[in-house]
């Protein structure tokens, strides 16, 4: 089943995801109705969490984050990220992650669940804190990989055997690269059947001259 709005939740952590929002002049957090099916299915939020809360102003502040967290990832796999982004993500990180309980659902299964409606800064800062977990585990830094697709800059974590995974998406940027290798070498041809043409039909006949 296709996530709502077109969110991806496949780069291999919650602050990947949140990158992953925006892309190729796509904005993925739209409104107030967009973040909070993020939240849900990044796993940020319980399934049955209350939101109500979510406005324009939490979309605001996750952009913000998610600007963040593009610019620290991206300097830290070029070589180091600025040290006044490494304070706003560490400020981000300080407040409050709301507390989670465990609690027994209608069938029985334990759930996670918050005692109360959660805050916005308590949400950044469960994703800031994820980013930190990250960019701090040798083994998952050693697994950040960029999207080699075309015009792609997505990031995600490479868990593949062999660690052979190239694009964000098989689906996508793979399935564009594969169009693309294959207009380039049908260009290819066309263009050497031409020239061999124009090779045979430009050649001096025997004789004549």
């Amino acid at each position: 089943m296709a996530a709502p709005f077109d969110l991806r939740f496949d780069c291999g952590r919650i602050c990947l995801d949140l990158m992953a929002t925006t892309g190729r002049a796509t904005e993925r957090l739209a409104g107030p109705e967009h973040l909070a099916a993020w939240l849900v299915g990044s796993g940020v939020v319980p399934g049955g969490a209350q939101l109500g809360a979510v406005d324009r102003g939490w979309v605001v502040r996750f952009r913000t984050l998610r600007e963040l967290l593009r610019r620290v990832v991206h300097d830290e796999l070029r070589g180091r990220a600025a040290e006044a982004d490494l304070r706003l993500l560490n400020a981000a990180a300080a407040a409050a992650v709301p507390p989670a309980r465990a609690v027994r659902a209608e069938d029985g299964a334990l759930v996670r669940a918050f005692a109360g409606p959660p805050d916005c800064a308590g949400l950044l800062a469960a994703v800031a804190r994820d980013a930190i977990g990250m960019l701090t585990d040798a083994a998952a830094r050693g697994q950040l990989r960029q999207c080699e697709g075309e015009s792609c800059s997505l990031v995600y974590l490479d868990t593949s055997r062999g660690r052979r995974r190239r694009w964000c998406s098989s689906e996508v940027c793979g399935n564009r690269e594969r169009v693309a290798r294959h207009r380039r070498r049908a260009t290819r041809r066309m263009d050497g059947a031409v020239a061999e043409a124009k090779a045979v039909g430009g050649a001096p006949v025997a004789g004549v001259g």
